[in-house]
């Protein structure tokens, strides 16, 4: 199965973006709109990821997320996956939000 991917450029306004990683990595530096499940949890957590609308999945490079985006697509959901992760993603300009205080970065 071939999962669709797409640039962090061009990850549209307004999407369910979830980001896989974990609390750490959360904390250090994220998309402000991004709702956090890590992969570790997702299966146990799976219901509270829309099945009406498309799921785009972010980790910190893309290896996570396209394994999460594959196993949401064989379970129904409509998942893409953002490539190159939020390395991509920092490196794009896009905003990001940090838990800790301290400036945002991808950890």
């Amino acid at each position: 199965m071939t999962v669709p991917e797409i640039e962090a450029a061009a990850v549209p306004a307004d999407v369910y973006l979830l980001d896989v990683r974990e609390q750490d990595e959360w904390r250090a530096g994220h998309a402000p709109d991004a709702v956090h499940i890590p992969m570790t949890e997702l299966q146990g957590r799976v219901g509270e990821v829309p099945a009406d609308r498309t799921v785009y999945v972010v980790c910190r490079v893309g290896g996570r997320s396209l394994q999460v985006a594959a196993w949401l697509n064989q379970l129904g959901h409509e998942a893409v996956n953002v490539e190159g992760g939020m390395r991509s993603w920092e490196s794009a300009g896009r905003p990001m939000d940090s838990e800790t205080g301290q400036p945002p970065f991808v950890a």
